[in-house]
């Protein structure tokens, strides 16, 4: 078989230089005297020595190969038994002395190896042995502990990092698991765990206490039987909810008698809804039974904190089946783009690693067991596959990730998903919430307009005068009645035909929005107040100072402040009744009948109330627009003063009354409460019942409210868009608002047609309206949800196709769930990489479908930060945090990935050049803690310095916002780039290789010695060419590295000759082959900036 193989002697470019070489090769191995070297005949002897061809034996068979797989620490190691005299030996001679005699004390105290001695052995004795002998055990291992310590490292790092985010998620679960509560049992009150809560429970929570489990509210220690709560945490809202408990459990005179009766709630099944609840409350023990129906209102959700007295419910959902639970989506683990374009590149590399251990095995000639060799060539050429990608990876992002919070320029950021922090500066799309996230979710009171008077900023003095005289009026007539008073509108009401003037009307609008709403004042608790309930009682002092207002809506107390600062303030409300105070200081108590809130369906809210003084009932009522006009009586101008306050950026409510007799109001009561008591289609029948009574109305007023705009928005929604992102507003505000917030912020610049896209609900009609816009070119789209929803059904495709054609998009009157459909159609269709940002728990879905979730910590609670991949503090730091701390990561992350790789290929390279050269041998180049320092101490440390790296100032970055494009068409990391590096790889390794080969002259194991050392520095060298501004850290680095490499000879004498590499000889082959490597690639870098330079380097210069 031997025979068989062809045997291919070196050849060199100059015939010549080739047959000296050769020759002197030849008579070194000739005289190496007796041992396994003189076996061996050299490999590169003449052509015309082929007689002895046949009689050499092949090391590349398998015996040899298993017998011995490092050949050259075989080959003999001959010393230099003469030294020349003379000046030379005085110049040269006595540092290398000096040098080799301090490496080899060094080497004899840290790697003593055991000097083989004659021995005496007694029989039967083994004690008797003067010296310690080896152990008697087989050891056929491979490999070492070296060996396995890059990929263990790989994996532990990995493991590491998830294993202690899953234990900080166990210790946090833990935490909120094992909060105790107290349980009431017949017994008395017992201490229980929150995971120990069932169903049926009735569990006490006391004041700013987290409620554990949905529960229905059946008892308070407030007098007024209600309580606040906050929602932040379930619904975004940091506004304080009132809830009502269950009247027939609240009117019990003690604790105890809970277990006293005998009652049940029925409960629907789990349900997504946190804003919706059907159930009854039975207590069959009473005569009659008694049956309460139960609304959102009674309700408890898990997840709530309690704000007020200490509350006693019985739970009726659990675990998975809480509401809190159950919209919680389970958030998708985030793949980086960056991720995926290494893992592709890494996929080439393997076929790349299989295709050349083939051609290796080919080149063999498939002879004797083929498929060993081919093992062992993929063992060989592994390191093609950059194992150590990982580890420089998520290290980098973890670095990456420590700068953005560290920057002092967006304090208060917070780096949540430190996997993807490469993805900022890879965005398309940008997705943005409007309301606390655009605006500041701070409304100001900015217009009242009556129908043929309007009220602004600098007329309020006005409105405020005429109150005031309404009610100066008022208590002169009221002959000095300061319990309770009001004026007498009698008259007016009966006589409705009789024009009414200015001042009695402003008056009338004044007090329908002091009174129709759902904010309660709250009032500090103050130094030597008895209990929390205190300011539910109406003798108290209401001063000013200590209250402040709750509602489920920033514009509900907007309005109340308004009232309050043009005279009539609220100061008291419970669940009954309703107290203002007019400018003169009397208290009007107004008795509260019924109160229907608002929801997203009917878009508007009303109250039906009594007038304590004169027993007159009204039901006053406030919403859209667009419900409201067909509510209202027929008027010509609040179609187009909404429009014009729209314009303005106004958010707007009518505002609409109608007296109710008291026959009117017992009809509906009876008819309202039988509704309430239905099991079967409950919203439907309460909601035909309110109906009823919203007829005919009388329109009272018009009120606009401003919600300003954050700090920052335009100039960072200009930079975004000069950056190439294409910027869509999902909001659930109306169109006009949505629209008008979108030009005042820029969002739409001013030279920017705007097409609204108009209201469509059938097949017919989007094609129609979709045909209309593909007419129009370069113009920002306004659709409303419904429409959306149209298109989305049959012309799903075609609308994708022309919204991202758009400059901007706007979609008004969105659902959570549908903006984050908008998110994974983008997604979907065009590739591109989408980012959402938000502040209320309603962006929670479409930052979770994003590929970059950004939080903003706002008025709507924390919601939508905890769940992002990113928090801020203010919508104006996402353009530092995408040009900036994006670009860096991304171009940083680029250059690391490719230069593992480079590290990798470069060393296959060599390994393939060295197996070809003998004989297609598959023996390991270098082995042991050469390869294992090559991947770590040598190079890690100036490879990893690549993560400081930065090709432009942060300052110019935000300057020229324009440099952002060209990151998204990911030029820094591409097939292209790639390839240049494998070029790279080769050439050096080949000349690496071919150059240590040729320039080695006594004996093998120097090719190893100016090869690996050539290897490290042309790796040192490789890092400052490609580095574009240096960091002080990167210096020392470099020199870190290079001092570990050359500390480290002292003690590789198993691999090194230590005597040659302090030699000058050594010193100038391994300068000219470094220089050989790495100086091309400096000239052409050179000329590529100086002829080809990148778009950055101009603003650089």
């Amino acid at each position: 078989m031997a025979d068989q193989i062809p045997l291919y002697p070196l050849r060199s470019a100059a015939a010549a230089a080739a047959a000296a070489a050769n020759r002197k090769r030849a008579a070194y191995y000739s005289a190496a005297g007796p041992g396994p070297g003189a076996e061996r005949p050299s490999r590169y002897q003449l052509e015309d020595e082929s007689a002895h061809l046949d009689e050499m034996p092949l090391m590349m068979s398998e015996e040899g190969f298993e017998n011995d797989e490092s050949d050259y620490h075989t080959l003999p190691r001959a010393r230099v038994t003469q030294r020349k005299r003379g000046l030379e030996w005085f110049v040269c001679g006595g540092w290398k002395f000096l040098c080799t005699s301090c490496c080899d004390w060094l080497i004899n105290i840290c790697q003593r190896k055991r000097e083989l001695k004659a021995r005496t052995v007694w029989l039967g004795y083994p004690e008797k042995c003067e010296e310690k002998h080896p152990r008697n055990s087989i050891k056929n291992q491979k490999y070492s502990v070296f060996t396995f310590i890059p990929g263990g490292f790989v994996l532990a790092v990995t493991i590491t990092r998830e294993a202690i985010d899953e234990f900080r998620r166990f210790q946090r679960d833990k935490e909120v698991n094992s909060q105790l509560y107290s349980k009431l049992t017949i017994r008395g009150k017992v201490q229980v765990k929150s995971s120990d809560i069932q169903v049926g429970d009735l569990i006490i929570v006391e004041k700013n206490q987290r409620v554990p489990s949905d529960m229905v509210f059946l008892r308070t220690s407030e007098k007024a039987g209600s309580c606040f709560i906050r929602t932040d945490q379930l619904d975004g809202e940091t506004d304080w909810k009132l809830k009502v408990a269950v009247s027939c459990t609240q009117r019990l005179p003690a604790l105890g008698d809970l277990f006293s009766i005998n009652a049940y709630v029925y409960a629907q099944k789990p349900q997504l809804d946190i804003h919706s609840f059907e159930g009854t409350f039975t207590r069959e023990d009473s005569d009659p039974p008694i049956h309460e129906s139960l609304s959102i209102e009674n309700t408890l959700w898990a997840g709530t904190v309690v704000a007020s007295g200490t509350v006693i419910g019985v739970v009726i959902y659990t675990g998975k089946e809480t509401r809190s639970v159950m919209n919680t989506s389970n958030p998708k683990s985030k793949a980086g783009l960056l991720d995926l374009e290494l893992n592709q590149l890494t996929k080439a590399l393997f076929l790349a690693l299989v295709a050349l251990s083939v051609v290796m095995v080919t080149l063999q000639g498939f002879v004797g067991p083929w498929y060993r060799n081919l093992l062992r060539f993929l063992l060989l050429f592994s390191y093609i596959i950059p194992i150590s990608l990982r580890v420089n990876l998520d290290m980098g992002k973890a670095a990456y990730g420590w700068m953005i919070m560290r920057d002092e320029s967006i304090p208060g950021t917070v780096v949540r998903t430190s996997t993807i922090p490469e993805e900022l500066g890879r965005l398309v799309y940008l997705l943005t919430d409007k309301t606390g996230t655009l605006t500041q979710n701070e409304m100001v009171f900015k217009r009242l307009h009556l129908g043929t008077v309007s009220y602004g900023p600098d007329t309020m003095d006005e409105i405020q005068n005429h109150v005031v005289d309404s009610y100066s009026q008022t208590h002169s007539q009221a002959g000095g009645n300061t319990t309770s008073s009001t004026p007498p509108r009698k008259a007016q009401s009966s006589a409705p035909k009789v024009r009414k003037s200015v001042s009695s009307r402003v008056h009338e609008a004044v007090k329908a929005v002091a009174l129709c709403h759902n904010v309660t004042p709250v009032y500090e608790s103050r130094a030597g107040a008895a209990t929390d309930a205190e300011f539910a009682e109406v003798d108290q002092d209401f001063s000013d100072e200590n209250r402040t207002y709750q509602a489920s809506s920033p514009d509900e107390v907007a309005l109340v402040q308004w009232t309050e600062s043009v005279g009539l303030t609220l100061v008291n409300r419970d669940l009954t009744s309703m107290q203002l105070r007019t400018p003169s200081g009397q208290v009007l108590t107004y008795c509260l009948l019924q109160t229907f809130p608002f929801t997203s369906e009917s878009k508007r809210m009303g109250v039906i109330v009594r007038d304590e003084s004169t027993a007159e009932i009204t039901f006053y009522m406030k919403g859209a627009d667009t419900a409201m006009s067909t509510i209202v009586q027929y008027n010509d101008w609040l179609e187009e003063e909404c429009g014009n306050m729209a314009r303005e950026g106004l958010r707007t409510l009518v505002v609409a009354k109608k007296a109710l007799t008291e026959e009117q109001y017992q009809d509906f009561e009876s008819r309202y409460n039988q509704a309430r008591l239905s099991l079967h289609d409950r919203a439907l029948k309460v909601a035909a019942v309110v109906e009823s009574l919203e007829r005919e109305m009388e329109l009272l007023c018009l009120t606009g409210v401003e919600d300003q705009l954050q700090a920052g928005v335009r100039p960072t929604l200009e930079m975004l868009r000069n950056a190439g992102i294409k910027i869509w507003m999902l909001t659930g505000d109306k169109l006009e608002t949505a629209t008008c917030i979108a030009k005042s912020s820029h969002l739409v610049s001013r030279t920017q047609d705007t097409h609204i896209f108009r209201p469509v609900t059938s097949r017919g009609e989007a094609h129609l309206e979709l045909n209309a816009f593909r007419r129009k070119h370069d113009c920002a789209l306004v659709i409303s949800g419904d429409s959306l929803e149209v298109c989305l059904k049959y012309y799903e495709h075609e609308f994708m196709e022309l919204a991202c054609q758009c400059p901007a998009v706007v979609c008004c009157r969105c659902s959570p769930t549908q903006k984050a459909r908008i998110v994974s159609l983008l997604r979907q269709h065009t590739g591109r990489r989408t980012c959402a940002i938000g502040d209320g728990g309603n962006d929670v879905s479409m930052i979770q479908a994003a590929d970059c979730g950004i939080g903003i910590e706002g008025k709507e609670g924390r919601q939508a930060s905890l769940a992002a991949d990113f928090s801020i503090t203010q919508f104006r730091h996402v353009g530092r945090l995408l040009v900036v701390h994006g670009r860096s990561s991304y171009k940083r992350s680029a250059a690391l990935g490719q230069f593992v790789m480079h590290r990798g290929l470069i060393i296959s390279t060599m390994q393939a050049v060295f197996s070809s050269v003998f004989y297609f041998a598959s023996v390991p180049l270098y082995q042991g803690f050469l390869m294992v320092g090559y991947a770590t101490v040598y190079t890690m440390f100036p490879v990893f310095s690549l993560v400081l790296d930065e090709d432009v100032r942060p300052d110019t970055a935000m300057l020229y916002p324009e440099l952002y494009k060209d990151l998204t068409k990911g030029r820094s990391l591409s097939f292209k780039t790639f390839l240049v590096w494998v070029l790279i790889s080769v050439y050096q390794g080949g000349i690496l290789m071919y150059g240590a080969l040729v320039l080695f002259e006594s004996e093998f194991v120097h090719v190893v010695a100016i090869s690996f050392t050539a290897l490290i520095l042309t790796e040192l060298l490789m890092v400052a060419l490609t580095v574009r501004t240096w960091h002080w850290l990167m210096v020392v680095a470099q020199f870190l590295s290079l001092g570990c490499y050359v500390a480290s000879l002292a003690f590789l004498n198993e691999y090194f000759d230590v005597a040659f590499i302090t030699t000058v000889t050594f010193v100038w082959k391994v300068s000219a082959i470094t220089v050989v490597s790495c100086l091309p690639l400096y000239t052409l870098k050179f000329l590529r900036r100086k002829l080809s330079p990148p778009s950055y380097s101009k603003l650089t210069s």
